[in-house]
Formats: C-alpha cells, sequence, structure tokens
C-alpha cells in the first residue's frame, strides 16, 4: 500500500475503522468471504486529494444530517432557513449551489426544477463517510456527468462486513432533545448468500420546530427598531425515509442496488419581517428513485454501468392571508443511463470513456406552464499518468442538450465543450508526505426548468452560467501509528474562479412579477487551509483536532455603473472556519466543535443597511460506549450552540439558541 495512502487512511479512520474496511470505494474494495477472494484493482492516489469525514469521525459531530456534517469543510457555505426541517443547501468556493454535484452511492441525485439538493433530507444515520471534492473526483473511470461539476460531495452508505459465522447485524437508535424532538431509527444487515447481503435502513423524524429567538433590529440611523424574544412558528416536519441496499459480488466485479423513499410533511418557517412570526407556507414530499451498479474488471479493462429512475412529487400550499393564495403541486421524472470504460494501457497510463444519457421532465397545475421536458447527453474521455512522483489528469467532457415544450416553440439546442488538468508532484524522495497539487477547469451549468419556463418569470434564451478554476495547493502528510505524535496533515489551496454568465432574477418594474437573465460576471478568489493532528500520550488515550480556515473575496465585477460593482456578493463571508478535538479514552468520548463564519452582506450593495453580523457557535458532546455480551451500546449526550449565541444564517431566518439531543444505540 502507498505511503501516502497509508496516511490517508490513519488521519481519517483512526480510532476504531481499519482503512481495509472504510477506505475502499465500494465497489472496488477486496471481499473477503469464506471460499472465495474478489480482488480489483485499487484506483490511484488521488491527484486532488478529497476532504473526507468518514467512521468514527463522523459520528462524533453534533449533527444531525449530511448538510451539518459538511460545514466542518473549508471552502464550503451550508444556507440554513433554520430548524430541523428547515431547508438547507450548499455551496461550494461562492460559484453557486448549482454548481455543485452531489452523488449518492456513486450516483448524482438531480433537480431538474431548480437544480438545488436539500441535503437536509439525508440523515447521517446510514452514512459511512462524505467526501468533499474541488473540481472533480481524482478518478478517471467515473460516469461523464460527474465530470461536468465545478464541485462535487460523495456520500458512501454502509456497506456490511461479516466477519466468520456471521449472518446479520442489527442496530436500532432513538434521539430525542430540544424542538420536541423524537427519532428512532433502525439499520438491518443481512448475509442472504457468500456473494450477497442486503441493507434495510428506517427512520422517522418529528419535531415541532418551535424555538425560542431573540429578534433585534436597528434603522439605517441606528437607533433600536425591536428587541424582543418569539417562539419561532411553522418550523414542524413529520418526515420518514426507508432505503434498501443490496451488494453483490461476482467472479469479474460486483454489482449494487438501491431503492429509496423520502416523505414528509413540513411548514415553512418563512423570514420575520416587520414583527410578524407566523406563516402559512407548507411543503409536503415524496422523493423515491431505484438505481442500480456493476463494475466488471477484465484484465486491463474496467467497466461500471450505472442506471437510475427517479420520481420527486412536491406540493406546495400558502395560505398566508397577507400573500397571494397558493396550492400548486409539481411532479418531476428522471431517467439517467451511464456507462464508463477504462483501460490500462501501461503501468503508468490509463484511459477512460464514458457516455451518459439522462431525460427530466416537469409537470405542474400551474397555468401557462410549459410542461418541459429534457434529453442531456455527455460525452467523455480521460486519461491518468502515474509516473511515482508525479501524476496527473486530463479529461475532456461534451454536454448536449435538448429541450421540447407542450403547445410553444423550444429554444435552441445548447451545447458545450469542458475540459480539465489536474496535476500533482512529490518534489523530494527523502520527503514523500509532502506534495504539490495544481488544476484547471472549465465548467457551465445548464439554466433549470424553473429559471427558462417558470410562469411570468422564465426566459427561455438564458444561456448556461459557465465557470473557469484555477488552484493551486501544497500538502503535508505524516503518520507514524507508534508515535506521541500519531499523524500529522496539513494542506493550503490558492483559488481563483470566474463564473460568467450568471442568471440573476430581476425586477420587471411590477410588483410580483420578475424575469431571468444572464447579467451576472462575478471573480472569486480564496485560500483554503487544512490541519489534523492526532496524538496518543497515553496508552487508550486518543487526541485528535482539525481544524480549517477559509478566506474568500467574491465580488460581483458585471457592470462599473452599477452601485454595487467590485461589492462582495451577498451571504459570502471573507472569513469562515471551524475546529474539532476529541478525546477517546476506554469508551469514553468527549467532543467539542466550533464553527465561526465572519461578516457579510445580504444584498448586492455593501452598504451599513445591508450588513449581516458574524456568528460562531460551540457545541459540545459526550459519549460512552458499553458492551452487554454480543450488545454493544452507546450513550450520547449533546449540547448545541453552548453560548446561546443569536445569530442568522440568512437574515431574518433566526437559528434555535441553546439546545440538546440525547442518542442512545443497540447494535449487535
Amino acid at each position: 500500500m502507498p505511503y501516502l495512502h497509508k496516511c490517508l487512511a490513519l488521519l481519517f479512520l483512526l480510532p476504531t475503522v481499519s482503512p481495509a474496511q472504510a477506505d475502499e470505494p465500494a465497489d472496488t474494495a477486496a471481499h473477503g468471504l469464506r471460499e472465495l477472494v474478489v480482488t480489483a484493482r485499487r484506483p490511484a492516489d488521488d491527484v486532488i486529494p478529497a476532504q473526507v469525514l468518514s467512521g468514527e469521525e463522523l459520528r462524533r459531530l453534533s449533527s444531525n444530517s449530511v448538510a451539518d456534517a459538511l460545514r466542518y469543510f473549508s471552502g464550503v457555505q451550508v444556507k440554513d432557513y433554520g430548524g430541523v426541517g428547515g431547508i438547507k443547501t450548499v455551496n461550494i468556493r461562492s460559484m453557486g449551489t448549482n454548481h455543485t454535484g452531489v452523488v449518492y452511492d456513486g450516483v448524482e441525485l438531480g433537480n431538474a426544477q431548480n437544480g438545488q439538493i436539500d441535503l437536509g433530507q439525508f440523515s447521517l444515520d446510514n452514512i459511512e463517510s462524505l467526501s468533499l471534492y474541488n473540481g472533480q473526483k481524482s478518478e478517471i473511470l467515473q460516469p461523464a456527468k460527474d465530470f461536468g461539476s465545478a464541485g462535487s460531495i460523495y456520500m458512501r452508505t454502509r456497506t456490511p462486513q461479516f466477519a466468520e459465522g456471521e449472518t446479520y447485524h442489527a442496530r436500532a437508535t432513538v434521539r430525542t432533545g430540544s424542538f420536541d424532538l423524537l427519532n428512532p431509527s433502525a439499520l438491518v444487515e443481512l448475509k442472504l448468500s457468500e456473494r450477497v447481503n442486503a441493507q434495510l435502513s428506517a427512520e422517522w423524524l418529528n419535531s415541532s420546530g418551535k424555538y425560542k429567538f431573540r429578534y433585534r433590529r436597528v434603522n439605517p440611523a441606528g437607533e433600536l427598531a425591536y428587541d424582543t424574544t418569539a417562539v419561532r412558528e411553522n418550523g414542524d416536519i413529520n418526515a420518514t425515509r426507508l432505503e434498501l441496499n443490496f451488494n453483490g459480488t461476482l467472479a469479474r466485479g460486483s454489482w449494487s442496488a438501491k431503492v429509496y423513499n423520502y416523505n414528509s410533511e413540513r411548514g415553512v418557517p418563512g423570514a420575520i419581517v416587520n414583527n410578524v412570526w407566523r406563516r402559512g407556507e407548507r411543503i409536503w414530499d415524496t422523493n423515491s428513485f431505484v438505481q442500480g451498479r456493476y463494475t466488471g474488471y477484465f484484465g486491463r479493462f474496467t467497466t461500471l454501468n450505472s442506471v437510475k429512475y427517479a420520481h420527486y412529487r412536491t406540493h406546495y400550499v400558502n395560505n398566508d392571508d397577507k400573500q397571494v393564495k397558493i396550492d400548486n403541486l409539481y411532479r418531476q421524472k428522471e431517467f439517467y443511463l451511464s456507462s464508463a470504460n477504462e483501460y490500462e494501457a501501461t503501468e503508468w497510463l490509463r484511459v477512460s470513456a464514458a457516455y451518459d444519457l439522462m431525460w427530466n421532465t416537469l409537470e405542474a397545475d400551474v397555468y401557462g406552464f410549459a410542461k418541459p421536458d429534457r434529453v442531456s447527453q455527455f460525452v467523455s474521455a480521460a486519461a491518468a499518468v502515474d509516473l511515482g512522483r508525479f501524476k496527473a489528469q486530463a479529461s475532456a467532457l461534451g454536454t448536449f442538450i435538448h429541450d421540447r415544450l407542450q403547445g410553444q416553440q423550444a429554444p435552441p439546442d445548447k451545447s458545450a465543450f469542458t475540459p480539465a488538468v489536474f496535476a500533482s508532484w512529490v518534489p523530494w524522495a527523502r520527503c514523500p508526505g509532502f506534495s504539490v497539487r495544481a488544476f484547471y477547469k472549465r465548467s457551465f451549468r445548464m439554466p433549470t426548468f424553473n429559471d427558462l419556463y417558470y410562469a411570468d418569470m422564465g426566459n427561455s434564451q438564458l444561456e448556461p452560467e459557465r465557470v473557469e478554476q484555477y488552484n493551486l495547493g501544497v500538502l503535508f502528510d505524516r503518520a507514524r501509528p507508534d508515535a506521541l505524535v500519531a499523524a500529522v496533515r496539513l494542506s493550503a489551496d490558492v483559488y481563483y474562479n470566474r463564473v460568467k454568465d450568471k442568471i440573476v432574477a430581476y425586477p420587471k418594474g411590477q410588483q410580483f412579477r420578475w424575469t431571468m437573465l444572464n447579467l451576472g460576471l462575478v471573480d472569486i478568489r480564496g485560500v483554503d487551509a487544512t490541519a489534523l493532528l492526532t496524538l496518543q500520550p497515553l496508552r487508550g488515550l486518543l487526541l485528535t483536532a482539525r481544524a480549517q480556515y477559509t478566506f474568500q473575496r467574491a465580488i460581483d465585477i458585471t457592470n462599473p455603473a452599477d452601485n454595487y460593482y467590485r461589492d462582495q456578493i451577498p451571504y459570502i463571508p471573507r472569513h469562515s472556519g471551524s475546529a474539532v478535538v476529541n478525546a477517546s479514552w476506554h469508551g469514553w468520548g468527549l467532543n467539542y466543535s466550533w464553527i465561526y463564519v465572519g461578516e457579510r452582506y445580504n444584498q448586492q450593495e455593501n452598504i451599513r443597511y445591508n450588513y449581516t453580523q458574524p456568528w460562531y457557535t460551540s457545541d459540545v458532546s459526550v459519549s460512552k460506549d458499553l458492551s452487554l455480551g454480543r450488545v454493544r451500546m452507546r450513550v450520547l449526550a449533546e449540547v448545541n450552540n453552548l453560548l446561546s449565541q443569536d445569530y442568522d444564517v440568512i437574515l431574518n431566518y433566526p437559528m434555535p439558541k441553546r439546545n440538546y439531543r440525547f442518542t442512545l444505540s443497540f447494535e449487535i
């Protein structure tokens, strides 16, 4: 195993998950069975290493959803509209939510309606690892569509591993706490045969979403306008998640299949404006999909094939007396097919080609809605060179979009060519833990159905947003398992992104009537820095510290005549960061996490009236692991926002003050 791979495994998987168990991708790991061992070529070390949270480290964080955990990655902004059921979206390096690909067990999640994935709908209960890649994943064997995102988040569910004589695993968890939270979940893993296993994960989430908050506002003159304490209303949620996974091995490969269903009813808390606390908006979501993957190994040739069908149903109601009454039903359908193939030409050169086909359609009971459907084709070619201390990858993606409308003339077909080049170099053979990496990438995002066709607002002539990314970074990675300093990892990256033809909503001059235009040009420059240190001062005592810092200057350079020309774009802080410190000793665990977001502006003009204060939170958790025969038990107590800070992630969407959560889990 290469030295760097050992370092990465130790850094991210200590103390309780072995590298062989947790670091290998699900479709390329070695599978040990009673009479059969199936092995596969390991992917090359990442040219651009990912930020990873996995195993025990992921479970220690005071996080209830995937969106909560992503706050601990550098270069990430999470938009959180408050509460357990509040919508949560993610933005990487200020390029916008729509430029972020979210991949779940190897297949990208989609939302052709608005392009945004609500990560609050994905629980950590069944997630084994989260990975964040800037640019793209450092593998050339992947679906063509995966080459298209400016940044990607990969979620991987737990893959069952059975010891000799084991035929099942089971886990039951109950969480309760503030906001009338009740969150039971169950996980069952079955060994169906020597080659096939199954996993069923079920979860129920119920919460009133009510919490106290302080509402304090001053007018432009600095005089106090409001200062009161109220209770957040209409933030309730009642949601269920069911997920069935199958994994199997073949003589020359592996396969997996997933059936997923998420069903929820929740209130939309709404903004606190003009001393109005209550809103009448509600959303019912039913998201279902089925997907499958097959990986085959035939000597120097590897094939990876994926298929997916998804159906998303959203029912939105607004009964607010002070707004226009709305009762709309939206239905999305998606079909996706992908074939990726890789050939190992020599020991140092691999090449790949992939083709993806995707079909999306959207129906809505909205007057004048165009009922669009879209056929998207993606064709990619890539190559990877591994010369020991020097590694490089290059890829090119062709994207072809064809839209059709019901009863209207469709816009012209769109196409784009987006190349990328990645490289890493170890300058000194005597210091293999130090490396330099760089990449250049072009990408684009197609306007969503809402951007193009939403009644009285869409603009069918919109051009895609186009992004250019430049990155230069260094990494130092050192691991000595038997030493006091068991692992050290330091990294720093400087980057420059340029977003062209940014899609913005622009008022037409009449109330409630807007249109979508290509107006924006955004210049983004930043620095990401991360550090990780693992110490073992005493036998049985393990101390781990992780920190990250992000600086971003993301300015609007569209038009020098604009009042906000060269101003920081809304909700992007110049400075942000986080820190996590953990101690574990003989089954006890103590975890402290801190998140900081600097000052921001909530509108395009960087003036005093639009200023949004910085905020920080501290979370503390204590856990104890117990064993009762074959039953393993964990008791976890959490205090979130320990100092009871008043803060808004999004203006007028107040976040909870100090709150508590208790977890009890059993596993056999």
